[in-house]
Formats: C-alpha cells, structure tokens, sequence
C-alpha cells in the first residue's frame, strides 16, 4: 500500500465547474492537499474576446487551433453547449440561478435516495450566498418585450427579474462603480458594478460576473488548492493492484493543447467534475481501457436535455438595442411545464446568426421542411426587406430576443462510446436511442404569435429546422444518481459504486429534468456532498457507493 505521506495529493478534482470548484474550496476548508484540473483556459478581463466573431478565443475546439471556452457538440439527437474553462461554464453562461419545483426530487433516478426536500434548502441557501445570487436589476428593452408577450399571450403574471449572480453594487451606484469585496469580509476580490452591457455570455469584461474563480475557485487557490489550466486527464487507475481504490489512484495528465508527454500525480481520492459530456466521455474511456473496469453498465443511460429548444424573435431595423441588460434578464411561466428566459447576446456579437432561421409551425420531418420553405418564401414575398435582414447575421444580436425554453417533463437518451463513419480513426461519444422532441409546440405557438404581434419574425435553428435536431445548453445525467449499480453510476451521496473515495459532482450525475438552469442544483448538491466527507484528520479513507 503506497502511505500518505507518499501522496501528492490527498483529492485531485477533474473540471473546475459548478461541481469542481465548490468540491476543491470546501476539501481545502478541511485541510485536505487539492488539485483542480482543466483542460480549458484561465481567463481574465484582458484577455476575452471582444465579441463572438473572434472565434480563436470564443469556441473551444483545440483540433482546429480554437482555444476559447464555448464549445458547441453536434450529436444525432441534440447540438449542446457548454464552457471550457477554469472556472467552467461559469465563464460563458447566463448568470441564472434557479432553484427547481419540488415535483423534480419525485422523478427520475434519485428518488428516495435522501430526504431532498427537507435537506437542499439549506445547501441552495449555502450556494446561493456564495454565488452572491440576487434579483437582477437591469431590465432591458427584451425584458420589456417579454413582459409585454407574457401580456398578450395571458400570462403576465407568471413574469419576473431573474435571479442572477451579478454585482450591482450599492443602491443608487452609476454603472462601474468599483467596490471593495461586498461578499466575503475582505477575502474575495474587488469588484464593480454591472453596467448592463449585455455581454455575459462572451465573458464578462466589467468584473461585475460573479464567476467561479471569483468566489469558490478564488477562495479555494487562497487556501492551498492547486489549478493545474490546460491541462487534460488522460487515465486514472487504482494504485497498489487494490483495484476499489481503496489504496489510492495514479492520474495521468497532458497539456490540452500539444501532444506532450504525460505527467503523473497521486492522490487518495478523486472527484469527476468534468461536465455531463465530459465525465461520460472519460468514464466511457477509463473503463474501456480497464483502468477503472467496474463503472456501473448504467453510464450513458438517462441523458436529458431539459426537454429544451432554443428560438426567439428578431425584429429586423429596430431602433432599440435588444442587447442592453444582462445576458438573461426575465422569464415567464407559458403553462404549468414551460418556463422561457429572455438572452441576449452583447452588440456586434453576431455569430450565432449562422445558424438561426424562420420559425414555422409544423409535424416534425420532411413535411417541416417543405412548410419552412413555403414560409420563407410567403415571408420574401411580402416583407421582403425586412426577410432579407432577417436572414444575414449582422445585427442579429441587437435585434433579437432569444427565447430559452425549458421543460419539466421527463425525456431520455442515451450516450456511448462509438467509431463515427466521418472519422472512423478514434472512437467519439455519441448518442442513440429514440430521439427527443427537437421542438416544443407549446413555446412555438408563443414565438409565433408574439412575433405577429409585436411586428417581428419568430426565429428557430436551422438544425432543428432541416435535421430535426434541437440545441440544448443544458445536457444532463448521464453518470446520475440511484440506488445501486444496476440503475446507476453514483450513490446519493456522490459516490461512485465499486470504488472507494471517487465522486461524481457535475451535471451528470442529476437523476432528473430540472426544468430551470442546472448551475445552482449541481452547485447545491456538491456542497450536500461535501458535508459528508470528514475533515482530513478524522478521514479513514473507506468512502464508497452503499447498494441497497
């Protein structure tokens, strides 16, 4: 058995998201040695992109020489989205901390593995305080629209200011005032005030984003963790021929973004908290190569989307400037399961009108198609001016609303490891199974008739439209919770069954649709998680998923 003391780590955390970086500040509180590893970047103010079109610093896809922190995979059943970066999707997402409807903890794989109802609310408490989550204060003139839809579609009393991990500073403060640490007596960095350029998801260049490396990472690093930026897990494995881990684990790394030979740590434990993509992909890889050969069979299984579609409605010339505000700044209730948020992207970052087109009603297949073709058609026919900037990307973010649409429904797919016939060299995560709903009809409709409406176009995604292929930034599950191996990959309390001292702490491992932005539940559930895990004077070293 190789001793403590021989140990360079007592956790390596894998990911520095929601789950990563809440799992390395509250290990260092306990006195453990951690090192987070990320593949992606650290990013500050000085060096992000001024908008999307930079591409080089905006999408994440080292292959191509694209070393940014938004990646975009293209899969059968869905386009996701999701972040690279130290500090995780943190760095690219909408700020929006949801807490879920009760119904969620009654569905899915999780069901009865702990009291949820009575345990999370003081762990969405913690996180919340930690996120500085409060009532975003900027409403824009795309809130203002989608208060005014909400109105006309008879549900404007289902409207509300989101709530948002942004610095707005004291009451009264212009926008950019700077302030001192407002969040944690002086141990935080200093901050300033948001000046509601809408820029969130290109990476906040104010300082007013209360992102991961700003409260969890920040403190974490100030006690002890180690982040090791650029830097990808290539195999983790038992140490010692203990194949539980029960006598530790060697890790194997490499930088990201060269073909350098690979370094090696040693560590007690190991937490996964590489995203819902990226903890299935390495699982899939570990246990293929049998380096970690008794993952549960259930990996891959119970992959959602949050039974999510991405549309919105452009205005062509408006006057207003639709990117004013934060990145998601209101929502709305259209029925009891469809929840819409109102993004924006900032001015001039235009890129993502590539792949937007007309919104038309429709069955899904073929028939889709012919009806998107005869509405666009109908649309050049009598508003041809304003069809055509409809269709060209510029100004695509000034003119537009994007409708992120979420439901509570439950919905599945199924991911694995597979030779692609475009690239049969290598084996790449792709899903299977029947495929989900690449649209929802309910928040259709809303689009279509707040858009006739309001003098505006309803808008879609051409991979809906022409693949019937819908675009999530929200991919779920996949390694979830359950209560044994047969139904799942980790324990309620995180663990991961068959192995000693190894967690699972990212969005793959919820057991449900949430129906809102995961970021607050992942973070809330890696904190329920961590308050198990004794400090490291009283640590045994045993920890592993319990079967019923």
């Amino acid at each position: 058995m190789v001793h403590d003391h021989l140990m360079q780590y007592d956790f390596v955390v894998i990911g520095s998201g929601f789950g990563g970086s809440v799992s390395a500040l509250r290990l260092a509180e306990k006195g453990y040695r951690v090192a987070v590893v990320e593949q992606g970047r650290r990013w500050t103010e000085a060096n992000l992109p001024d908008s999307n079109w930079n591409l080089g610093r905006w999408i994440w896809w080292p292959a191509l020489g694209l070393r940014g922190f938004f990646s975009l995979r293209f899969f059968r059943h869905a386009v996701v989205l999701h972040g690279n970066a130290v500090g995780g999707g943190s760095i690219t997402y909408g700020n929006t901390l949801l807490i879920p409807p009760d119904k969620v903890w009654k569905q899915g794989s999780w069901v009865g593995l702990n009291d949820w109802e009575a345990i999370m609310p003081g762990h969405y408490a913690t996180a919340r305080r930690m996120l500085g989550v409060t009532t975003n204060r900027r409403l824009g003139p795309a809130d203002l629209h989608l208060r005014e839809m909400a109105r006309l579609a008879g549900v404007e009393h289902s409207f509300y200011p989101t709530e948002v991990a942004v610095f707005f500073g004291s009451e009264g403060d212009p926008p950019g005032t700077p302030h001192a640490d407002p969040y944690f007596a002086g141990e935080g960095p200093a901050r300033q005030s948001c000046n509601g350029c809408g820029g969130c998801l290109v990476g906040c260049r104010y300082n007013a984003k209360n992102t991961l490396d700003k409260n969890y990472l920040y403190l974490a690093e100030r006690k002890g963790a180690s982040i090791l930026a650029g830097t990808k897990v290539m195999d983790v494995r038992p140490l010692a021929g203990m194949e539980d881990g029960s006598a530790g684990y060697e890790i194997q790394v490499a930088p990201s973004f060269s073909g350098s030979k690979r370094l090696s740590m040693t560590c007690r434990g190991v937490i996964f908290a590489a995203s819902s993509l990226g903890t299935q992909d390495l699982l899939f890889r570990l246990r293929e190569r049998k380096s970690l050969p008794n993952i549960s069979d259930a990996l891959g299984r119970g992959v959602r989307t949050n039974a999510e579609a991405i549309i919105g409605v452009r205005f062509p010339g408006t006057k207003a400037n639709l990117s004013d505000g934060i990145a998601i700044g209101s929502g709305i209730h259209i029925d009891e399961q469809t929840h819409i948020e109102a993004v924006r992207y900032p001015n001039g970052s235009d890129a993502l009108g590539l792949l937007a087109t007309l919104l038309v009603p429709g069955r899904r297949g073929r028939s889709r198609i012919g009806a998107w073709t005869g509405g666009l058609l109908r649309h050049l026919a009598t508003r041809p001016v304003d069809t055509l900037r409809f269709l060209r990307p510029r100004n695509f973010a000034r003119e537009t609303i994007i409708f992120l649409c979420m439901q509570t429904v439950e919905g599945q797919l199924a991911m694995r490891l597979k030779r692609c016939w475009l690239w049969p060299f290598s084996k790449r995560l792709a899903t299977y199974g029947d495929k989900v709903p690449a649209f929802i009809p309910e928040a259709n409709a809303f689009a279509v008739n707040a858009a006739r409406a309001a003098g505006g176009i309803a808008m879609t995604s051409l991979s809906e439209i022409l693949l019937d292929i819908p675009i999530t930034a929200h991919c779920m599950g996949g390694a979830a919770m359950a209560r044994s191996r047969a139904d799942g990959v980790c324990d309620g309390k995180n663990r991961v069954f068959g192995y000693r001292n190894m967690y699972i702490c990212d969005g793959s491992m919820l057991g449900s649709n949430l129906g809102v932005n995961p970021s607050l539940t992942i973070a809330a559930l890696t904190e329920h998680a961590m308050s198990h895990i004794p400090h490291r004077g009283g640590q045994t070293w045993d920890a592993t998923g319990e079967e019923a």
